[in-house]
């Protein structure tokens, strides 16, 4: 499970804060990021779901710093494959997701509602319940254990819930190889209806991981 900022969150899906008023917002697998909590806070409309909600708070909060001294430790054996350019320095980076993790586990005490167990590819929510949903570090990153299939009914899954999906980043985890069967995904998203973009962003951890899959559903 991972912290991740709003900040990261503003950078990973190129987002417009001001944009966001009156939306309503979903944080997909969202573990223990602050991006609702800060969403809240600026008056925007943001739900979280993840099946890790189903744990104790307690438990949570101690898988969720687990996940974060992993992270770091990942980084620190694989030096070549991230650029910190973005944070600026390791501790940076370190102080940003330790902050990410303290206004996540306050938000979940003070308004647990936001937080929603639940998982891809099958939502607890109804249709066009949301106007954007994002999605980072799941989709793609994991493509070599979650193939063809789960990834097509997440997708699916998403642009159901929302009107728009927002997906960080497009290539695996590791070397940042590209996704064996992107071709065949889009092409089938495009089959459904949906408006299929692939944008750069202006942030890059992961070497070559510079670019978000954009859906527009058709309703």
């Amino acid at each position: 499970m991972t912290s991740r900022a709003y900040d990261e969150y503003v950078a990973f899906f190129d987002l417009q804060p001001d944009a966001l008023e009156g939306k309503r917002v979903l944080d997909c697998s969202a573990g223990a990021s602050s991006f609702v909590a800060r969403l809240h806070r600026l008056g925007v409309d943001g739900v979280a779901v993840d099946p890790a909600y189903d744990m104790p708070r307690d438990q949570l909060a101690e898988v969720a710093a687990t996940g974060l001294r992993d992270g770091n430790a990942i980084t620190a054996s694989f030096p070549d494959r991230f650029t910190w350019q973005w944070y600026g320095s390791v501790e940076a980076r370190e102080k940003m997701r330790n902050r990410a993790l303290a206004e996540f586990v306050l938000d979940l005490a003070e308004h647990p509602s936001r937080y929603v167990p639940g998982s891809l590819p099958a939502l607890p929510f109804d249709d066009a319940a949301f106007d954007l949903a994002v999605c980072s570090h799941l989709l793609f990153t994991w493509a070599d254990q979650l193939g063809y299939d789960w990834h097509l009914a997440s997708l699916r899954e998403l642009t159901r819930v929302a009107d728009e999906v927002r997906v960080f980043p497009t290539v695996l985890q590791g070397a940042g190889d590209p996704v064996p069967f992107w071709h065949d995904l889009m092409a089938a998203l495009r089959a459904d209806g949906a408006l299929v973009e692939v944008r750069p962003v202006d942030y890059e951890f992961q070497v070559g991981a510079r670019e978000m899959l954009v859906l527009t559903a058709y309703r």
